[in-house]
């Protein structure tokens, strides 16, 4: 599987909306104080600092050391852990594990699932958000035209009836699922889809032809994407509660 290589400094500095976005998700999740909650794919700590300010117990997970790091220096209180979302295990059991933009990543939705279910005590939740069925088409797209490459199972973007059916093999009572577009206007004007392939797409972007990639998929969305000096990113969210079964 395709790598990508994450640098949180360009993900705080132009990607702020991922966190941001997720704050609604918050809501769905209702941390309460004194519960245990696992948040996979913490980046670099914001969702899970402020699930922790409801005065619940937050771990935070994810996959790249560079983020953890960042992280536990942003929120040097907070307990945060490099761990794969394919094969962690904790000693303990959470009462909600909780996910925001991560899922996507990894095409491995089964073995994701096993996990985030033992980690669950019986009657625990998991809440997500994640790309769904059709998320970034136009750019993806785009991007494989220009790198002369067919569709690659890097990226995991189901629809509601997949995701769901994986869910309740394992033993999940799905409450809630809802497919929905979100455009999302990139920061940075005219820089604003170069910043997202360079952050989101670095994988595919070897150095030798990245500008000349990076150019032609602009130049193809251009008519499509980007108005009044702003790109706007076609994404497509999938939001998840389900229950583990007690």
């Amino acid at each position: 599987m395709l790598q990508n290589t994450w640098n949180p400094t360009l993900y705080e500095g132009k990607h702020a909306f991922v966190w941001q976005y997720g704050e609604d998700l918050l809501n769905l999740l209702s941390p309460q104080s004194g519960e245990r909650i696992l948040d996979v794919g913490c980046g670099t700590g914001q969702l899970t600092a402020k699930i922790a300010d409801t005065g619940a117990i937050v771990t935070g997970i994810d996959a790249d050391a560079a983020m953890v790091e960042k992280a536990k220096l942003n929120y040097p209180n907070l307990e945060f852990t490099v761990a794969d979302a394919r094969s962690f295990q904790f000693d303990t059991e959470f009462d909600a594990v909780f996910s925001n933009a991560t899922l996507h990543w990894i095409p491995e939705a089964e073995a994701v699932i096993s996990s985030i279910y033992r980690a669950l005590k019986p009657g625990g939740r998991f809440i997500a958000e994640f790309g769904g069925k059709g998320n970034v088409k136009l750019i993806t797209d785009a991007l494989y035209q220009a790198l002369e490459i067919k569709s690659p199972s890097s990226w995991y973007f189901p629809s509601i009836g997949e995701y769901t059916t994986l869910l309740e093999k394992q033993g999940f009572d799905v409450t809630y699922a809802v497919l929905f577009n979100r455009p999302t206007p990139l920061p940075d004007g005219e820089a604003g889809l170069r910043n997202w392939l360079m952050m989101f797409a670095s994988r595919f972007l070897a150095n030798s032809t990245q500008q000349e990639v990076i150019k032609t998929v602009e130049e193809q969305l251009k008519p499509i994407l980007y108005k009044n000096g702003t790109w706007t990113a076609d994404y497509r969210r999938l939001r998840i509660i389900a229950m583990r079964e007690s």
